[in-house]
């Protein structure tokens, strides 16, 4: 068998639904290579992400046409795809470069599991940089007069070039709620903090305020509420008072790294259900 898909799948909870999945697949001469499901018993809800192998003359599109009864059967809301397909994934930065240079080193090393296709800036200064890894670079100044044609420019790239997710590795703009909810599920921004606490500007700085004893990142999905998307993954680092808001800032850059590789595999890999406001990943 040389075909692998990824079935992902949230519904109602009740008797008899990993039953149906599997039949379906071992009806289709299929073999589980990785299950794993989460009953939420609190919402009544489940979810589960089973990838297998199919023999050679199963169809992606026959699979799927195939598994619509059962989907309808118990309601599920549910994505079969090919495992062997990487997402196509956008990037925006702004003049940090550190995540950039994190996410193009793990994509030329082949561990990322998404193809980096573009790198986007509202500045010019990361240009040669993705040039060098062989990424197309487009500059697309912001400023407050012209957004809206800097968003529909971005979002025509994002049509053109076939993106599947789009990466704010520290881009410094906010996005509008239009573009938000037009990149709903397929965007993800990385946070210099452990969010909830010290969300906006500077959180480096205010918690060098505080006094705190952790640094942290959080890779979230973006949407149009400013860093309170659903959370991915987060990372933490040790600090003490010794150490300065510039220091912070340094020590703090590892974890966003970190968090948002994560969090970019994870969804590449459809390891990410969202429900709600939260997340349910089979990491």
């Amino acid at each position: 068998m040389s075909n692998h898909y990824v079935l992902t799948l949230t519904c109602p909870e009740r008797p008899g639904i990993v039953n149906a999945v599997t039949a379906y697949l071992v009806e289709h001469g299929c073999d589980i290579t990785e299950h794993q499901q989460f009953d939420d018993p609190e919402h009544g809800v489940v979810f589960l992400r089973t990838s297998f192998s199919a023999p050679d003359d199963a169809s992606l599109s026959g699979l799927q046409a195939g598994f619509t009864a059962t989907a309808e059967r118990y309601a599920m809301r549910w994505r079969l795809q090919d495992a062997g397909a990487k997402p196509r994934i956008l990037v925006m930065v702004s003049k940090f470069d550190h995540c950039l240079a994190d996410l193009l080193y793990r994509w030329r090393s082949g561990t990322l599991e998404g193809d980096v296709a573009l790198v986007v800036s509202n500045h010019p200064h990361l240009g040669p940089q993705a040039e060098q890894a062989g990424v197309p670079f487009h500059h697309i100044p912001v400023t407050p007069d012209c957004k809206p044609q800097a968003e529909e420019q971005l979002l025509r790239l994002v049509e053109d070039h076939d993106i599947d997710l789009v990466v704010l590795a520290r881009y410094m703009q906010v996005l509008s709620e239009d573009l938000c909810k037009r990149l709903e599920g397929r965007a993800i921004n990385i946070h210099h903090s452990f969010l909830p606490s010290f969300a906006g500007a500077r959180p480096y700085h205010q918690a060098y305020r505080r006094g705190v004893k952790l640094v942290g990142a959080t890779a979230h999905y973006v949407t149009a509420d400013l860093d309170e998307g659903p959370i991915i993954e987060q990372e933490v680092i040790r600090v003490d008072h010794r150490q300065s808001a510039e220091q912070l800032v340094r020590v703090g850059r590892d974890a966003e790294r970190l968090a948002l590789a994560r969090a970019v595999n994870w969804h590449c890999q459809s390891r990410i259900l969202l429900h709600g406001h939260r997340t349910v990943i089979f990491n």
